[in-house]
């Protein structure tokens, strides 16, 4: 294939402003398939995660057995620097990856577990009731997703939970203004 040269730029001047068109060098390294090729790497992408699919509720028992023991460690030792980010791992990985496996509505719930780790105060003040509403939520959805009325229990137990744990952060937060714009920031995970 023969290189071409690049076209030059071109400017066109009007009474008040300039058009300047820079050319495009990425035109050159594109490259045009022939419509019989059968090869679509959407398709091949697509087929692959549906190949995966079948490993995803082993995923999601993995993450949710992790989000339990780093829960369990935290009431057993406390708040320590290394339990909390642990806790927040478990979670924060939940909150991404829960609507690939196929758990949407765990991610909502994860992602306010995150919220609380992230804008409390103190984390030996919040209160382990809430904390441990989050996890047993999270576990719930997983366990029970694929009944018929588990979904609409499920989305409306994470907002439930996001509006007890945006109530309790505006509490504790009143004097911080700058997690207060945080805290009243629409949800970052996309709605089931």
């Amino acid at each position: 294939m023969a290189r071409k040269k690049p076209s030059p730029v071109t400017i066109e001047t009007f009474a008040d402003h300039q058009i300047i068109t820079q050319p495009n060098p990425l035109r050159r390294l594109v490259q045009h398939v022939d419509d019989k090729d059968p090869d679509d790497p959407v398709a091949r992408a697509e087929q692959a995660l549906a190949d995966l699919a079948g490993e995803f509720h082993g995923w999601m028992h993995i993450e949710c057995e992790r989000l339990h023991a780093a829960h369990a460690a935290v009431r057993r030792d406390g708040w320590s620097a290394e339990n909390r980010d642990e806790l927040f791992r478990a979670a924060h990985d939940i909150k991404g990856d829960a609507a690939t496996f196929g758990y949407p509505t765990a991610a909502a719930a994860a992602e306010s577990l995150c919220r609380i780790i992230e804008h409390a105060p103190s984390l030996d003040q919040v209160p382990d009731e809430l904390i441990l509403h989050h996890v047993n939520a999270v576990q719930a959805i997983f366990r029970e997703q694929k009944r018929i009325d588990a979904v609409g229990m499920a989305d409306e137990l994470s907002r439930r939970l996001r509006r007890v744990a945006d109530d309790y952060l505006v509490r504790v937060n009143h004097d911080r203004p700058e997690h207060l714009d945080a805290i009243m920031s629409p949800s970052i995970v996309p709605e089931a």
